[in-house]
């Protein structure tokens, strides 16, 4: 899919990246290969929620929308030190494997070299279950670093049906 227009996301977007994210990770549809719906239970995200993290003087989210203002896409940046953390990272599951996320991804590493040129590495966390995502991050540069951590329960973004952890990986940026 050609076309995609990225932007920052405002307040106005709330509703729709909350349906959007809650689709992408909590709900199986069609040819979705990225939702959590067997592994966590509940919303990933509420509005408040995503109220809060807009607010977050290190954080950034982008939107990935057609040339129609249909939002396809969303990927978060936090921004701490020398690195990036990318999450809130979600591809509507009507344009999955049509090379959104791949798009939207190169994006916001490219973005977050231009908000901070002392950038050395971007890490993100994935649920240690998914293989073939971690596969895909694996195949876009990103590494396994060995560290984990216990899903995060606290933080309020869905209750986990099996015993899962965080797996982190990084990928140099430089």
């Amino acid at each position: 899919m050609n076309n995609l227009n990225f932007r920052l996301s405002s307040f106005a977007d709330i509703p729709q990246l909350v349906d959007l994210i809650n689709k992408s990770y909590r709900e199986q549809q069609g040819r979705s290969w990225t939702t959590e719906l067997e592994w966590v239970k509940g919303l990933r995200i509420t509005e408040h929620q995503l109220e809060e993290q807009l607010q977050l003087r290190n954080s950034t989210l982008l939107i990935a929308e057609t040339e129609f203002s249909k939002i396809v896409a969303c990927i978060g940046l936090t921004f701490e030190n020398s690195q990036v953390e990318i999450g809130t990272f979600c591809t509507d599951p009507q344009v999955q494997n049509m090379r959104v996320g791949r798009s939207v991804l190169e994006y916001a590493e490219q973005y977050a070299l231009k908000e901070d040129p002392h950038l050395t590495n971007a890490v993100m966390y994935v649920l240690d279950v998914r293989s073939e995502l971690i596969a895909y991050y694996e195949r876009r540069g990103y590494v396994k670093t060995g560290n984990e951590q216990p899903y995060p329960v606290e933080a309020n973004v869905g209750v986990p049906r099996v015993s899962i952890k965080l797996v982190e990986m990084k990928k140099d940026l430089i």
